[in-house]
């Protein structure tokens, strides 16, 4: 397995999500390609490289923030080994594990304006690919690092998994009586702030970090993740189904999402109105639909979202060390900010 080397830091976000995948593509091809048929076909389809026959294209995929979280954090710990990209290539894969479990929960029909891979093969399609992935990452943490940094680098990894899972379960159940603020960042912080923070704290590894060193830049993912996940909850509200791939259902699903719940909280008209209509059991009209975002905007559950965002994306940031190889780092804080607002 060739593994290519690493380029020192760029800093343009753009140029920094290009770079992580030139690296990581030749790897993550390789990794699916071992997958017995059809799941190497399907999950070619998953990641955008071919349709549903097998036939090459060059569909829309994620954007690779993960991954480049990761590599960034290798360039910053002074890490000028390919070996970064195999702890890239885990967290993409882990991610894209959760994506096809998750559009089969949430019952998502569409991502990156393509019919999922549940609503194409299956839901038990959907849920042993995503297994697939998930011991695809391992295996290739086991590959492509040396065996002690292996060891390290897998604990962590099947934590941050056990972790996603216990904040997908909260977010799946948070009902009425669960759903708080407090309890909406303890959500998003398994469900998304984890598998930031295992990215950068891969990164580091892979390049020989400290124990404390690993620390910091995980530190730095988990609160860049909930920024993440606060800034996805915006997208499920207000989003452009045209750019997110996804339509924007929450609040025809109710879901509690961080605006909704802060709305809910704020003891205002406009929330005690956004309440009354989440409180009936009848599928919301799309007036209806309509009116549920203006009561939330109201609320002022747009404004705190964006608020806490920026809030832990500053404490992402603070806690960077002061060295010239967190430039790309923080460049990608920003990027996600960006996306925020």
């Amino acid at each position: 397995m060739i593994v290519t080397a690493l380029v020192p830091p760029v800093h343009r976000p753009a140029d920094i999500l290009a770079r992580a995948r030139t690296v990581l593509e030749p790897l993550l091809r390789d990794a699916v390609l071992s997958l017995p048929e059809p799941m190497q076909r399907m999950a070619g389809y998953h990641f955008g490289w071919c349709d549903e026959h097998g036939a090459a294209t060059h569909g829309a995929s994620g954007k690779l923030l993960r991954p480049a979280l990761a590599t960034s954090a290798a360039l910053a710990c002074d890490g000028l080994s390919g070996e970064a990209v195999g702890a890239a290539a885990a967290v993409e894969l882990i991610h894209n594990f959760t994506l096809l479990h998750d559009d089969v929960m949430d019952l998502d029909a569409v991502r990156h304006g393509r019919p999922t891979v549940w609503k194409v093969w299956g839901v038990p399609g959907a849920v042993l690919l995503g297994d697939a992935l998930h011991a695809l990452a391992v295996n290739v943490l086991a590959a492509v690092l040396p065996p002690a940094t292996a060891i390290a680098a897998i604990d962590r990894l099947e934590t941050t998994v056990t972790e996603m899972c216990r904040g997908q379960h909260e977010d799946c159940h948070a009902g009425a009586a669960q759903a708080t603020a407090a309890g909406w960042e303890r959500m998003a912080m398994g469900k998304t702030g984890a598998l930031f923070g295992c990215a950068c704290a891969l990164g580091a590894l892979s390049a020989g970090a400290n124990a404390e060193t690993v620390t910091i830049f995980e530190y730095f993912g988990r609160n860049l993740g909930v920024a993440f996940q606060a800034g996805d909850d915006l997208l499920g509200i207000w989003g452009d189904p045209a750019h997110s791939g996804k339509p924007a259902g929450d609040l025809a699903r109710r879901k509690r999402s961080l605006p909704i719940v802060l709305a809910l909280e704020s003891d205002t008209d406009a929330g005690r109105a956004l309440k009354r209509l989440f409180d009936t059991t009848t599928p919301l009209s799309a007036d209806e639909i309509d009116s549920a975002a203006t009561l939330v905007e109201q609320a002022g559950g747009r404004r705190g979202t964006e608020l806490l965002a920026r809030q832990r994306i500053r404490a992402a940031v603070a806690a960077l060390p002061d060295r010239p190889g967190c430039g790309d780092l923080r460049a990608l804080a920003q990027l996600v900010d960006h996306r925020n607002t």
